[in-house]
């Protein structure tokens, strides 16, 4: 490949024949394309290894936006700019545990999804550093129900919140995923927006529930929410950006 820097007053981008103009933080360039055609790649026998990392790779983009997806209302308050690639490298892994299929045409549903167990989508804030209070999340498959209940607990104590923090909120969720038919059912519960002191709180439960008796791997969420008390309104800390929300199980059909 033949690199060169531009010169001149007027500073190309784009290609133009087999050259392909750019600009990064060093200045403007220009390089010759190279690289290997796409039909050899899609056909000669020598790139099996690179089409059957193609397909497992795709096989878990589309599953990490499958489970994005299926999460979303409760990951519009707690991810990261990065979840999504960091989703894709868990998935990879839980992908390259499957026992049964042939190597590219192992599966997310078929690997050991267990993998995803402790799963931050926030890394900002981790679940395991801001919630500290005992809980059970106990998943019936046939009722297709969830039941989280957290110890009695005092707020100051077992949860550590960002500066500026006044009220919290826990949320639990769940989803059931259909890899192969790119589909999904979610529910979740909220508590009330409760005030960061040093009150101790009774036990609370949180219920959710999906279609009973589902064939489908389930994910089970817990997180934090923190807000700010200004003038009698609750705003979102910071939007969001220190809020939690991970995996803490998964029920796998």
């Amino acid at each position: 490949m033949i690199m060169a820097k531009q010169k001149g007053i007027f500073k190309l981008r784009g290609t133009i024949g087999d050259v392909t103009f750019y600009k990064t933080k060093d200045g403007h360039f220009a390089r010759e394309k190279s690289g290997i055609d796409a039909k050899r790649i899609a056909t000669d026998p020598a790139f099996e290894r690179t089409r059957e990392n193609g397909r497992e790779f795709g096989s878990a983009g589309k599953g990490g936006q499958l489970i994005r997806k299926a999460l979303r209302l409760l990951l519009l308050n707690a991810r990261d700019p990065r979840v999504g690639s960091r989703l894709l490298k868990t998935l990879m892994g839980v992908l390259q545990t499957d026992p049964i299929n042939d190597r590219g045409q192992r599966t997310i549903q078929d690997g050991d999804m267990a993998l995803l167990k402790g799963f931050d989508f926030n890394v900002r804030g981790k679940l395991d550093t801001a919630l500290f209070s005992g809980y059970t999340a106990t998943f019936d498959r046939v009722a297709g129900t969830l039941d989280v209940v957290l110890d009695a607990f005092t707020p100051k104590i077992t949860i550590e919140a960002p500066q500026g923090t006044t009220h919290f909120q826990i949320v639990a969720g769940l989803c059931a995923t259909d890899f192969a038919g790119r589909s999904f059912e979610e529910a979740h519960d909220v508590s009330g927006i409760l005030p960061w002191d040093n009150d101790e709180l009774p036990a609370m439960t949180l219920n959710a529930s999906i279609g009973a008796n589902s064939v489908h791997p389930v994910l089970i969420v817990l997180g934090v929410n923190f807000f700010q008390d200004i003038n009698g309104k609750m705003y979102p800390l910071k939007n969001g950006t220190y809020n939690a929300l991970g995996v803490v199980n998964v029920d796998q059909f």
